[in-house]
C-alpha cells in the first residue's frame, strides 16, 4: 500500500469518477485505474462500484476512504509540525473573494507576507458560484463569500464548510448628484423609480429578486463583473447600485464624495454575513488557518465588527 493509492481513492470519491480524478491529479486514467485495482486486490475488497455514470464507493469502500482521508490529514499535520519546529511557514495559499472585501484581504495578505516571506499567495476576484466550484475542484484553498440560506441549501452535500467572519447589511450606492443624495435612507418605493446596475453575483441576484417579489419589478440597466463599469454608471447618475456596506467603506470615489451610500428602509432587514468557505473533505492547513486568524485580528483592529 502506498500513499499515492490513498490519495487516488480519496480523489475518486470526491470527483465521482476515475476520469475526473485523473484530470484533477494530472495523471493518466490508466494510472488511476491500475492503482485502484492494485489496492483493491491487496485489500481483498471492492472500494468502488464502477459504471458509465461514474464511480460510487461501496459500503466497505466508504469506511476505507474515510480512514485514508484521516491518514493523509495526519501526514499533512506532521509536515506542518516540522515546519513549526523550524519556526517558519512555507507553501502556497490560493484565495478568492467576491469584489467588496478585496481591500480587507489585500491588507491581511500584506502583513502576513511580512511575517512569513517564504509563503506564496494568489488572490482572485470572482463570483460566489465560481468560488464554490473552484474549491470543489481543488483550485482554491479558501473563498470569501456571502453566506445566505439559498446558498447553504444549494451547496448541501458538496463537502463545504462555512464560517461567518463579518456581519454587514445591504445599502444603496448613489451619485452625489442624485436627487436621493440629501437623504439618509431610501424606501423601496423611491428606489424602484431608479435604474439599477448590479454586480453579477448569486447573493446580489437573490437579494434583488426577493426585493422585486416584495415591492414590485425593478429596472436593471445592466449586470456585470466589472466594478469600474458599475462605479462609472453610478457616478454619472445613470443608475444606483446595491451592495454590502463594507464593500463601500474604502471606495476612493466615496472618499472624494463622488458617491455616497444610503440605508435601505426595509423593515426587519436581515444582517448579511461575509464568510469563509473551504472544503471540509481536505485538510485545513496550518498556513490557511494562520491566515484566517490574521484576517480576523485585522478586522478587530479596524473595528469592522468581526464575528467571534
Amino acid at each position: 500500500m502506498h500513499l499515492e493509492q490513498l490519495e487516488y481513492i480519496v480523489e475518486i470519491a470526491k470527483a465521482g469518477s476515475l476520469t475526473k480524478a485523473a484530470q484533477n491529479k494530472h495523471v493518466t486514467l490508466s494510472a488511476i485505474s491500475q492503482s485502484l485495482s492494485s489496492l483493491e486486490a491487496e485489500l481483498g475488497i471492492a472500494l468502488f462500484t464502477r459504471s458509465r455514470l461514474g464511480a460510487v464507493p461501496t459500503s466497505e469502500g466508504r469506511v476505507i476512504i474515510k480512514k485514508a482521508f484521516e491518514v493523509l490529514s495526519k501526514i499533512e499535520e506532521i509536515q506542518e509540525e516540522a515546519q513549526s519546529s523550524a519556526n517558519t511557514l512555507s507553501g502556497e495559499l490560493r484565495l478568492a473573494t467576491i469584489p467588496g472585501p478585496m481591500d480587507l484581504l489585500v491588507n491581511a495578505v500584506s502583513s502576513f507576507k511580512k511575517d512569513y516571506p517564504q509563503i506564496r499567495i494568489e488572490i482572485a476576484e470572482k463570483g460566489s458560484q465560481e468560488i464554490l466550484e473552484d474549491i470543489g475542484q481543488d483550485k482554491l484553498d479558501i473563498g470569501l463569500i456571502i453566506m445566505y440560506e439559498g446558498l447553504l441549501k444549494k451547496s448541501a452535500g458538496q463537502g463545504l464548510s462555512f464560517e461567518p467572519v463579518l456581519e454587514g447589511k445591504m445599502v444603496v450606492g448613489i451619485s452625489k448628484s442624485s436627487p436621493l443624495a440629501f437623504q439618509e435612507s431610501v424606501s423601496p418605493e423611491e428606489l424602484r423609480r431608479h435604474a439599477f446596475v448590479l454586480y453579477n453575483d448569486d447573493y446580489v441576484k437573490w437579494f434583488v429578486a426577493d426585493f422585486a417579489a416584495k415591492y414590485g419589478p425593478v429596472d436593471i440597466l445592466f449586470t456585470t463583473n466589472n466594478t469600474d463599469a458599475i462605479r462609472n454608471a453610478v457616478r454619472e447618475n445613470l443608475a444606483v447600485t446595491i451592495g454590502l456596506d463594507y464593500s463601500f467603506m474604502h471606495d476612493p470615489h466615496l472618499q472624494t464624495l463622488d458617491m455616497r451610500t444610503l440605508d435601505l428602509d426595509i423593515p426587519e432587514q436581515q444582517p448579511v454575513h461575509l464568510s469563509w468557505v473551504r472544503s471540509s473533505e481536505r485538510h485545513f492547513s496550518r498556513l490557511a488557518k494562520g491566515f484566517t486568524d490574521r484576517l480576523l485580528a485585522d478586522l478587530k483592529k479596524k473595528k469592522f465588527g468581526p464575528l467571534s
